[in-house]
């Protein structure tokens, strides 16, 4: 007699699904300038990708940092000095999320120094450029998001990518604010890094067996079961 598959586990093919769907119709609506296509698609990315995570058992702190990713999105939509730096704030929340699942594993030396060379060089080259009043909140988000990329890869290579790939999105968003020249279809390129990297820094959670975080196994707040379903 066959087990019976648990509901949450028939999700996760459904909500993958789902989420590719949504990441297709934002990044076609980007390119297609189709504004509608990215107003209704960007806010259901994070949720869905949450969604997913929920239903692979991955701890609350990845699904907290994905909905937090959510909040940033839906904040920097309206182009507000004032939503920006609320959506900021939201994304650096969900930074800290990512610090704590990865935990105290030790990060390569060798990449530390690397990524602070190009945040230290990154950020002297486009000081000037920036608005005097948006310089020291991006230079304070751009050190807490180059150590979450950096240590990004102790959770292995797909995290590690994710990691540098939120950085170069938001690279991306900074270049233009300092109206520096973008590349063809600027917006494009950024949804594309960035939906990458949200998913990246997932898979590199949901792949890790080990319990993250310093959760008990069975604490409820952030533990997961070992057994990976796969897609």
């Amino acid at each position: 007699m066959s087990t019976p598959v648990p509901r949450r586990d028939r999700l996760v093919r459904p909500l993958f699904l789902a989420f590719l769907l949504a990441a297709a119709v934002d990044l076609v609506g980007v390119l297609a300038d189709i504004p509608l296509a990215h107003l209704v698609a960007k806010p259901l990315l994070m949720p869905l990708l949450a969604a997913y995570a929920a239903a692979r058992r991955g701890p609350r702190l990845l699904l907290a940092a994905l909905l937090f990713g959510w909040g940033g999105d839906t904040l920097l939509m309206p182009g507000h000095d004032i939503a920006f730096l609320l959506g900021m704030g939201s994304f650096a929340a969900g930074h800290v999320c990512y610090l704590r699942l990865f935990g105290r594993a030790r990060g390569s030396v060798t990449a530390g120094i690397g990524y602070a060379a190009v945040l230290t060089g990154f950020l002297v080259l486009i000081w000037s450029d920036l608005p005097a009043d948006m310089r020291i909140p991006m230079a304070g988000y751009s050190l807490l998001l180059t150590a979450m990329a950096w240590r990004a890869g102790t959770l292995g290579r797909y995290a590690a990518l994710g990691g540098a790939l939120f950085l170069l999105s938001d690279a991306l968003i900074a270049t233009g604010i300092a109206d520096w020249p973008q590349l063809p279809a600027p917006d494009f390129w950024i949804m594309l890094t960035y939906i990458a990297a949200q998913y990246l820094l997932t898979t590199g959670v949901l792949a890790r067996p080990a319990q993250v975080a310093g959760s008990g196994p069975d604490d409820g707040r952030g533990a997961y079961r070992e057994r990976i379903i796969n897609i």
